[in-house]
């Protein structure tokens, strides 16, 4: 057991709170484009539908690479250590964002996403690093501090992205890129190995297969059913993140700005619970009911941004959806603790996989829903449809995780 390992009752280790800042600025990087990213495509694209299925296809190429490569990302770091793939995948991000300044046409700015879903696995590394470190019975709380740090990238990220997006455009891309190449600086000074030379394993690329991987999660003990409940609550939350931005523009005619600021607020609410509440929630109702009770927060608001016809009222559902930011890490923790020490990278890097080809799926679906109603008057209940879908396969999860948690 590594003596470094989280502990409830005590301050986070030196090692735990380096990789959590590392994910931090990781994640602020990619929040300083989300409010502009639907702008750069549409200043090569000028008709609204167009734009959603040109968006759509350039977030599912990223996803779709992501899928392939995530679980041989996880499989290197399981084989050389978290660190240095951690480092080359952060690397890798900032010249990605780079690069998106200086295409000249849709087609250059497809393939540059391409290649960024290649190293795209960074996060399944951190959530390996963090199970390296933590007790079993800790790694729920643990993994939500990766969750933590998502949502302060969050916070910080998609407003300030906002604000250079209504100066130009490019301006997001270029500091993204400045945050992601400062943070390889940061960490090859700062972060130290998690680990051990006697954890590894060989690297074997039939592991690497993500098919193989996704088999192999459904065969962890204790999971089974899980599986397909993350899948699908992967499905629902990407199809909320790739058409919020869209949607939003569309039915109440948000700026970057206005954008910036409700991610700013799920930034707040995922701060809130999986950084401050995370822990005493979970001891308190147990890994379970955290995943049916998030589940259902979640189906309830996704139910409730379709049907919003102001706004302010959009605001006012992130704040009260707190409760669904706690069943992502309580999931995890199921896994995490089903594999061990040796394979917490494939098993991680398999979830990514899993969450990219749902975020492909999501995307291409989503995006075409939003271009399908782009046309209808801006009063029409319909322009709510991909929320709606997102909140059906909510409750699909919800169900498929009550059946499986019940049994066990």
């Amino acid at each position: 057991m590594n003596p470094e390992q989280v502990d409830a009752s005590k301050p986070l280790p030196t090692n735990v709170r380096f990789v959590l800042i590392t994910v931090f600025l990781d994640i602020l990087g990619i929040g300083l484009i989300i409010p502009v990213l639907p702008r750069l495509v549409g200043s090569y694209i000028g008709q609204a539908d167009s734009q959603a299925y040109w968006y759509g296809a350039i977030v599912a190429i990223y996803g779709v690479m992501q899928f392939v490569f995530a679980p041989m990302i996880g499989a290197l770091s399981d084989r050389f250590g978290r660190r240095p793939v951690l480092l080359t995948c952060v690397f890798g991000l900032g010249l990605n964002f780079l690069l998106l300044t200086q295409v000249t046409s849709i087609y250059w700015m497809l393939v540059v996403r391409a290649i960024g879903g290649v190293t795209a696995g960074n996060l399944s590394v951190a959530n390996a690093y963090i199970a390296d470190v933590s007790s079993p019975e800790n790694r729920s709380k643990a993994l939500g501090k990766i969750g933590a740090m998502f949502g302060l990238g969050f916070i910080c990220g998609p407003v300030i992205g906002g604000v250079l997006g209504e100066a130009h455009i490019h301006y997001p891309f270029y500091l993204a890129a400045a945050v992601s190449l400062a943070n390889v600086v940061y960490g090859y000074f700062s972060l130290p190995e998690s680990l051990a030379p006697d954890h590894r394993k060989a690297f074997h690329i039939s592991a690497a297969n993500p098919f193989a991987g996704l088999r192999g999660l459904s065969h962890l003990s204790g999971v089974g059913a899980l599986v397909w409940v993350y899948a699908l609550t992967m499905f629902a939350q990407f199809t909320l993140q790739t058409t919020w931005v869209l949607s939003t523009e569309l039915r109440f005619g948000w700026t970057p700005m206005q954008n910036g600021l409700s991610l700013f607020m799920v930034g707040i609410s995922s701060v809130l619970m999986q950084g401050v509440f995370l822990g005493r929630y979970i001891k308190r109702v147990g890994d379970a009911n955290a995943v049916l009770i998030g589940l259902a927060s979640s189906a309830i608001a996704l139910t409730m941004y379709g049907l919003a016809n102001q706004g302010w009222m959009m605001y006012v559902l992130i704040l009260c959806n707190v409760l669904a930011f706690a069943a992502g890490p309580a999931l995890q923790g199921f896994f995490s603790r089903a594999v061990d020490a040796r394979s917490q990278g494939i098993a991680m890097g398999s979830l990514t996989g899993l969450a990219s080809i749902m975020s492909v799926f999501a995307t291409l679906i989503g995006t075409s829903l939003v271009g399908q109603v782009s046309h209808l008057d801006k009063g029409s209940v319909l322009l709510g449809a991909p929320f709606f879908l997102a909140a059906t396969v909510q409750v699909m999860a919800l169900t498929l995780a009550m059946r499986h948690l019940r049994k066990a």
